[in-house]
């Protein structure tokens, strides 16, 4: 009987899930939320670290009276990754339409890194906040809330000045401590966090991201980062092909610009070349017909021409010339048939432009 005892004893150990459980998650949540189930989320796809996905979700627990939660299992993978636990006000036959893309206004969540190993406490702040502290075994694991509270901090200096001046400063110096602070935490997945801030594209940040891309050899040491330390991870990929497609889209801007602007010297080059060869021809052609002209002229019509130029008059011309006045006057409008103008005015204007 002793023998039957000491198996159903071990076996009693070995089916106990507090003894081969490895992680324990856990946490209070306040009287709003303590009759909603919590959520814990493994975050494989770090764009989608804020929000409610319901095929990231892997366990969901019910609160107990006090508010207190507990995720605990064997499950997990042993490397760090991201996790989230949240939970929300939505009713089942409102969830699908509420969590379009993600967004639920009536959640609360806190992210966080984690492995399987790990104890995990979420417990009130002073302010008896939920989600707002992390105790854990793995020092990794309040890194993303301090990297929010930098943000905070940056968005009050954005707000302070919004000339464009204070902007650009601005972006320098946030880019740089943000950076600095991921690499200092040694934990690329901090990083990777803060990277998937800085070049949102819905951030007003992001122009200044893909600036910073150009000249700046960080990116690609944080591609180094996590293929050491994550080779196997969908965190190291996801993150290889964007920074790809980002410095190719960087690098067909450049291209584009630049091509823009060759094809606007080109083009007015063309123009301005086409303009001065129409001139050319038009004055060629101007010169020419002026030459026949004067050929078609008799020398009487020479003189008369000369002193309409002269501003004189028909009685004038008809007294310089001894000649009548009709006569004077026939001469002028066979002169003005062969120059083709209509008037002294005319006249006057075509030879002083010549």
């Amino acid at each position: 009987m002793k023998w039957i005892k000491t198996i159903l004893c071990i076996s009693f150990l070995i089916s106990s899930p507090s003894l081969w459980s490895q992680y324990k998650f856990s946490g209070y949540v306040d009287n709003d939320n303590k009759d909603n189930s919590i959520y814990l989320s493994l975050i494989e796809d770090y764009r989608k670290m804020s929000g409610i996905y319901p095929e990231q979700i892997i366990q969901k627990v019910v609160p107990d009276s006090t508010g207190y939660f507990v995720f605990t299992e064997n499950n997990l993978p042993y490397q760090n990754r991201i996790y989230r636990i949240h939970t929300e006000n939505c009713s089942e036959e409102d969830k699908e339409s509420i969590h379009f893309n993600g967004i639920c206004l009536n959640s609360k969540e806190i992210l966080f890194i984690a492995k399987n190993k790990d104890t995990i406490s979420l417990p009130f702040t002073i302010e008896e906040e939920v989600f707002c502290e992390v105790v854990s075994t793995n020092e990794r694991s309040n890194t993303f809330l301090k990297v929010d509270s930098i943000i905070e901090n940056m968005r009050y200096a954005f707000s302070s000045y919004r000339s464009e001046a204070n902007r650009k400063v601005n972006s320098r110096k946030w880019f740089n401590t943000l950076q600095e602070y991921g690499k200092n935490q040694n934990e690329p997945l901090t990083e990777l966090y803060i990277y998937s801030f800085l070049s949102n594209k819905s951030n007003n940040l992001y122009t200044y991201y893909l600036q910073d891309l150009k000249q700046n050899t960080y990116y690609d040491a944080l591609l180094g980062r996590l293929k050491d330390k994550y080779p196997s991870s969908p965190y190291a990929q996801q993150y290889k092909t964007e920074l790809a497609a980002d410095k190719f889209s960087v690098k067909i801007t450049a291209k584009e610009t630049s091509s823009y602007w060759l094809w606007i010297i080109i083009i007015v080059l063309i123009l301005s070349g086409l303009l001065n060869l129409f001139l050319f021809q038009k004055l060629r052609k101007y010169k020419n017909s002026y030459q026949l002209t004067e050929k078609k002229l008799t020398q009487q019509e020479k003189k008369i021409l000369d002193l309409i130029l002269q501003d004189k008059t028909n009685k004038e011309i008809a007294s310089l010339l001894f000649l009548s006045v009709s006569t004077i006057k026939t001469h002028i409008n066979n002169l003005y048939k062969k120059i083709d103008v209509e008037s002294r005015d005319e006249a006057k204007t075509l030879y002083k432009n010549r």
